[in-house]
């Protein structure tokens, strides 16, 4: 990681385990009249806002505990605590039922209300009758595990729900939802809703949408997919995280695939150097071929080790034009193929077109490629953790200005080079500028205090985030100084800072 300081060591991050949780497919009608419900997650909410999704939750110590309390409910089941979390979401988000004869009714405000203030409450209505766990089948029709991007994640296991010709209707409790919209979609007309951008569906959601449309429920609930899925962050954009020395608590690298099956392919990234990266690219590649596709280019978004992988490794297995900024062919050995990406480029791949634009503050010869679907945003900002501008070579005021023109852009998504997609990229824009703008300022102040070497001021500057890595904080202190010199604000005479 050439953007630590040197000498600078730092823990490496570990992947979070995955919790457990249940997701609810409702589906209503028969043959081509068959209905899948989705909820709308409001704008809010941390995690995916705006986009579609199934019902449901994680498995709660109260699920649990209802389970072992009540060893005769759903006794058939080895999934039973599982079958009784899905039990209780569907009361809670959509406010529906088993009626206890085979049916399905809608539970009313009244204990809707009473689940979603006091989980434990779900399990007192069974017990007392007013609510009941006979006659509830579901079928298992796909378990999918978060990949390694968040410090939270999710063994999901998705059930059909089959509601028939039931006409009960999902309904929203009256205090708070993550949800502001239910819609009744059939599963191609949705597909197709999200294949041009209408719509946003999180990964898990899409390859299972996908199943849905290509084999059925009856197939999926025969056979549940398991294991090994793409994951598709929005149309022709695919991300394939690959282990990598990292900056913290980040542990992968996102490798994307851009395009689409039987069309050309680039792959942004592909940061492999350890066997088991190379042996995911290796595989990853060997599935593009054998979709009748050709990866005709290989971009890098900057020259750093962990975006870079092992070239000679990965020429076993593909090769193709390296295309990249100036910079960063320089960074790596030379071929007659190569191609110099700079601002205004253009990578046209059957009709889907991205555009190159250059944002040089974290890294000289940084780029990014902006398409309809989002940017591809390198190492500019990520969900959790931090970006640093290395005073090495860094630039702190071409980052500030990289990311407010990310943010006037206005990207659906962003795709970064760590971590999850970024659903509210405005948002999480907005935050980093304010952020680097407040230390710039505290820096500037600091330095107008009266405080004029490094150590002193970044003291200062830092003293409101004790926790800070003091070499990184000294670090980027430095970044700091630097542009507020260039842009005419301080000055430097033998290593001490003073105002202009």
């Amino acid at each position: 990681m050439t953007e630590l300081p040197e000498g600078v060591v730092l823990p490496t991050g570990s992947v979070a385990e995955p919790r457990p949780s249940a997701a609810a497919v409702l589906s209503r009608g028969y043959g081509e009249g068959l209905e899948i419900l989705l909820c709308h997650r409001v704008s809010e909410v941390p995690a995916f806002p705006d986009f579609w999704a199934f019902p449901g939750g994680g498995i709660s110590r109260v699920d649990i505990a209802a389970a072992e309390e009540n060893p005769d409910w759903l006794a058939e089941r080895e999934d039973r605590v599982s079958m009784i979390a899905l039990l209780r979401e569907m009361v809670e988000e959509v406010g529906i039922a088993p009626d206890g004869n085979g049916g399905f009714f809608h539970v009313g405000e009244y204990l809707q209300d009473l689940v979603n203030s006091d989980k434990s409450a779900w399990t007192k209505l069974v017990s007392s009758g007013e609510l009941s766990v006979s006659g509830f089948e579901a079928n298992i029709v796909s378990q999918r595990t978060t990949p390694p991007l968040a410090p939270i994640r999710f063994s999901n296991i998705f059930y059909h729900v089959n509601l028939g010709s039931s006409k009960v209707e999902p309904t929203f409790p009256t205090g708070l939802s993550e949800f502001d919209e239910f819609r009744w979609w059939k599963p191609d007309e949705l597909l197709n809703s999200w294949l041009v951008n209408k719509i946003r569906l999180a990964p898990p959601q899409v390859t299972l949408i996908r199943d849905i449309v290509d084999l059925g429920f009856k197939s999926l609930a025969i056979n549940p997919p398991s294991g090994y899925h793409i994951i598709e962050f929005a149309p022709g954009v695919e991300c394939v995280p690959l282990p990598t020395t990292t900056l913290p608590p980040s542990t992968h690298t996102n490798c994307y695939v851009l395009g689409v099956p039987s069309g050309p392919r680039i792959l942004v990234d592909p940061a492999a150097k350890s066997s088991e990266s190379l042996k995911i690219l290796e595989k990853k590649v060997s599935e593009i071929h054998d979709s009748g596709s050709e990866i005709i280019a290989t971009v890098f978004t900057h020259k750093h080790p962990d975006h870079i992988g092992d070239i000679s490794a990965i020429s076993q297995f593909y090769q193709a034009p390296i295309w990249a900024s100036q910079e960063t062919l320089d960074f790596i050995p030379n071929c007659d193929s190569d191609k110099v990406l700079e601002e205004g480029g253009t990578i046209n791949l059957d009709g889907i077109i991205w555009n190159v634009i250059e944002t040089p503050g974290h890294c000289p010869g940084h780029i990014c490629l902006v398409g309809d679907a989002g940017i591809i945003s390198g190492d500019n900002a990520v969900m959790f953790g931090t970006i640093l501008v290395p005073s090495s070579d860094g630039d702190m005021n071409e980052y500030l200005t990289g990311l407010e023109r990310i943010r006037r852009l206005s990207p659906p998504l962003l795709f970064p080079a760590h971590g999850p997609l970024v659903a509210n990229p405005d948002k999480l824009l907005t935050r980093y500028i304010k952020h680097r703008t407040a230390r710039h300022s505290r820096v500037l102040d600091a330095v107008k205090g009266g405080f004029n070497d490094v150590n002193s001021i970044a003291k200062e500057a830092y003293e409101d985030t004790p926790d800070a890595h003091p070499a990184l904080a000294l670090d980027q202190t430095i970044s700091h100084l630097t542009a507020l010199e260039k842009s005419g604000n301080i000055s430097s005479d033998n290593g001490l800072w003073n105002v202009i």
